[in-house]
């Protein structure tokens, strides 16, 4: 059981948040928070006007709360934030959520006691997950309405599943022979003034979007050799001379993949001078996607480190500070970049898929139809991908720059950034359709080349897929077969067995 002392790693926050990983507060951790404590202890001890412990919260400010009010006010604020909407977030999320909110406080910074990070890790390890509404967050004073839900089973209250059951938080904590916290003065603020709904969406997105990232470069190598599609274009002089990292990672797995090709052999000297863009230009949009992943993986790992409280308790200057730390801009932004890069990878997609099902493009047959006319082929399925492209593109619209002021206008600036992690993990659940269609197209399509193989890397890819979705020689019901490759993108199965064969993909 590891020790929560240092912040978490991107990829210790997935595990945790998709198995059984379990946590304990570290005996440093645990000085440091009493260190924090003791700030603000003094600060009520010595009647000093301390945002959130002496005073009312947003508007509210400057009313000021008497010394025996400061539990009730704590209470009030989780029982008056937790007005959350919509479909609660998924298990996974408020796992991390809740070991996220748990590192921040353990810093030291926040001024809690360690028994409200103990009793978080508590719950966390018993399985006993807050339900949490997705929608109600604007980003700032960070996840408030999220982080309420998820902290109000910590007083008793709210709702929890535990064992695949809905419980009331009161009666949660009994089957767990666990007390209701009564919170003291700073606690409710500390627990709710942070961003970790948005960031428990993002971790989880972030990983997993390297992983399609990763895929994506398989299925374009597909479509390279079912359209017998130059290779010329991936070659390593073409991006030294243009050299962005995403671009050049791509260009790589590309000339990985696709060695070793009968097919490219096959048509070296015919008379084609250049390939459609979704073919010739692969290193450079799936490169600039890559590097939008990156900026969002630099920002999370910053982010996961931090302290997003407000006001900050400083034991080595004594200083309790309001500033804006749980402000989610720094989120916000690397996501919708996110959320653009994902889209923008099922829009180049399609447009392969159209390119491998239009014969006027192609050179195949029409849909890849063995007998088109009675049978219709693959045809829908670019209907279908062309549904989920636009509906990106609605999605995709950032959330970050459209702020509407709250508390009376005393928080006149916010992030959206958790509807921006929500919007791009729909665009990326949007985008594993895409893909699996792509490679059903791509390996059709590459039926008809036989006795031609392709590349190593599409090799391995084609025989995987063929173990799940054999060829289509008449009209059948494809939904399943999709949903299967869906699933061998989403798991990483497909991409593991490609990099068995060719070696780790960039």
């Amino acid at each position: 059981m590891p020790e929560l002392d240092a912040a978490p790693t991107l990829d210790q926050v997935v595990t945790t948040a998709r198995g059984d990983l379990a946590w304990t507060l570290s005996e440093a951790a645990r000085a440091r928070m009493q260190q924090g404590r003791e700030v603000v202890e003094r600060a009520l001890a010595s009647g000093a006007v301390v945002y959130g412990v002496t005073t009312g919260f947003g508007k509210f400010a400057r009313v000021r709360i008497e010394p025996d009010a400061v539990r009730e006010l704590q209470r009030n604020l989780l029982l008056s934030h937790a007005i959350g909407v919509g479909p609660p977030f998924a298990t996974e999320v408020v796992r991390a959520m809740m070991l996220l909110r748990a590192a921040s406080l353990a810093r030291g910074y926040s001024g809690v006691r360690p028994l409200v990070v103990e009793r978080l890790l508590a719950l966390l390890a018993a399985g006993a997950h807050p339900v949490v509404p997705s929608q109600g967050s604007v980003g700032a004073s960070g996840d408030l309405a999220p982080l309420a839900h998820m902290a109000l089973p910590l007083i008793g209250e709210g709702e929890v599943e535990l064992a695949g059951e809905v419980l009331s938080g009161a009666e949660a904590l009994a089957r767990l022979g666990l007390e209701p916290l009564v919170l003291e003065a700073k606690e409710g603020l500390a627990l709710v003034n942070g961003t970790q709904a948005m960031s428990a969406v993002l971790v989880l997105l972030s990983h997993d979007a390297r992983i399609l990232a990763r895929t994506a470069d398989v299925a374009a190598a597909m479509s390279v050799e079912a359209l017998k599609a130059s290779h010329r274009p991936y070659g390593v002089w073409v991006t030294r001379l243009r050299p962005h990292p995403g671009a050049e990672a791509v260009a790589a797995n590309l000339r990985r993949l696709l060695a070793g090709s009968e097919i490219a052999a096959s048509h070296a000297d015919c008379d084609k001078v250049q390939d459609a863009y979704s073919l010739r230009a692969v290193p450079q949009v799936h490169g600039a996607s890559r590097d939008a992943l990156a900026y969002l993986e630099r920002a999370l790992e910053v982010e996961v480190a931090s302290v997003t409280d407000n006001p900050l308790v400083v034991p080595e200057t004594g200083e309790v500070i309001s500033a804006g730390n749980f402000h989610g801009q720094p989120l916000a932004l690397p996501a919708d970049a996110v959320a653009v890069a994902l889209a923008e990878l099922a829009n180049i997609a399609e447009r392969r898929v159209e390119q491998m099902l239009n014969p006027a493009l192609s050179g195949l047959p029409a849909f890849l139809a063995e007998r088109g006319g009675l049978h219709s082929g693959l045809m829908i399925s670019q209907y279908t991908a062309a549904s989920l492209v636009s509906e990106n593109k609605v999605l995709a619209h950032p959330a970050s720059v459209d702020s509407i002021p709250t508390s009376a206008n005393q928080e006149d600036h916010v992030s959206m950034g958790t509807t921006a992690a929500r919007q791009a993990r729909q665009i990326y659940e949007n985008a594993l359709w895409v893909l699996a269609i792509e490679l059903a197209s791509a390996a059709q399509a590459l039926d008809f080349h036989r006795p031609l193989e392709p590349g190593r890397g599409v090799r391995a890819a084609y025989a995987r897929i063929r173990a799940e979705v054999p060829h289509l020689d008449r009209d059948r019901y494809l939904k399943p077969e999709l949903s299967r490759l869906r699933e061998l993108i989403r798991s990483g199965e497909l991409l593991r067995v490609v990099e068995a064969e060719v070696g780790p993909l960039e």
